[in-house]
């Protein structure tokens, strides 16, 4: 959409819970001089409620931000600099910080939806999204249950695909938020074969032109020749064989848990540069446990690229000037770089 290499990419980033730490991680975003080098961002939120944050944590409100009202989808946003859209939100005033409240819920689903309509209509280039509360969405009647399930309902994507990045390595999530009993009827070979080609693709995009990806087992010992289950066998073997077969360097299925033995040791000492997990809590807990503050967490598969932190709202630092940013700025250069 740029249009010429010196145009900044643009961002659409959206404030998250406004009850959480996502204002404070904007804040820091908005006065990063890193950040205002690699892109623009475009965030869709609150003026009140960040200059309240702001206020509350000590910290600066950046003075060199356009405001503007929330946008219509047709309007021309401003040439260079950040821009603030200021939604209308009653609540702003009276919201109380590290509390789950629909308002919040609401508000934010109202900035995603927003957000994602610029991004689709190639206004802005890629999606960043401060952390939401899932609670906080059913209270306020939103029954998705993530960021990635929403992000595919607006873009009418049928399964996209959560993957964590970090400088070391990659991790890709067949399934995402299902309950651990449902997971062994929702692996097919064809969802795994997809969350394959993503996270390669993935890879390829994040700077690693052949990537190495070690696709993890479901059941302990690999299923142990079908002793502890057949989804080895029935499932996630076929879809190694066929991605080798596409020419994508894959392998597994891999024991669970020694997959990770030689990461702990250090990157550069594993055959891998990312793996394929068959559950969320199976690959995020050894990627978080490597990576908490470097990860980012990177929707695939959708018709535009959307990073965010690898944590929640974390309710019990909100608004105190005590959020690590890290892992927003990640993100924001991740699709700043990768968009």
């Amino acid at each position: 959409m740029n249009g010429h290499a010196s145009v900044l990419p643009r961002l659409a980033v959206t404030l998250g819970d406004c009850a959480g730490i996502g204002p404070e991680l904007v804040l820091r975003a908005l006065a990063d001089k890193g950040v205002a080098k690699d892109c623009r961002l475009f965030v869709y939120g609150n003026r009140h409620v960040l200059m309240r944050v702001a206020d509350a944590a000590r910290m600066p409100f950046p003075s060199d931000v356009t405001v503007l009202p929330r946008p219509t989808g047709t309007e021309a946003f401003p040439p260079t600099g950040h821009v603030l859209f200021d939604f209308p939100f009653d609540a702003a005033g009276t919201l109380l910080p590290g509390r789950v409240q629909a308002v919040c819920g609401e508000q934010a689903h109202q900035w995603i939806t927003s957000a994602v309509r610029d991004t689709l209509a190639r206004r802005t280039d890629a999606l960043v999204t401060a952390p939401i509360s899932k609670e906080a969405l059913r209270l306020a009647g939103i029954t998705f249950p993530g960021h990635t399930e929403m992000l595919g309902h607006l873009t009418r994507t049928p399964a996209p695909c959560m993957v964590f990045h970090s400088p070391v390595w990659v991790m890709g999530l067949v399934t995402i938020h299902e309950a651990l009993a449902d997971v062994p009827r929702l692996l097919t070979a064809e969802r795994v074969l997809r969350t394959i080609r993503l996270t390669h693709e993935g890879c390829v995009r994040f700077g690693k032109p052949a990537p190495r990806i070690g696709v993890l087992a479901l059941n302990p010992h690999a299923g142990e020749n079908g002793l502890f289950g057949d989804e080895e066998a029935r499932v996630i073997i076929p879809a190694i064989a066929q991605a080798r077969s596409d020419g994508l360097n894959a392998s597994g299925p891999l024991v669970p848990d020694t997959a990770f033995i030689r990461h702990a040791a250090g990157g550069e000492q594993s055959p891998f540069d990312a793996y394929v997990a068959m559950y969320h809590d199976q690959g995020l807990i050894p990627f978080k446990m490597a990576a908490f503050d470097t990860g980012v967490n990177v929707t695939l598969g959708l018709p535009f690229l959307r990073t965010s932190p690898d944590h929640g709202t974390a309710f019990d630092l909100a608004w105190q000037g005590r959020a690590n940013a890290e892992s927003f700025l990640r993100a924001i250069r991740l699709a700043a770089a990768s968009r």
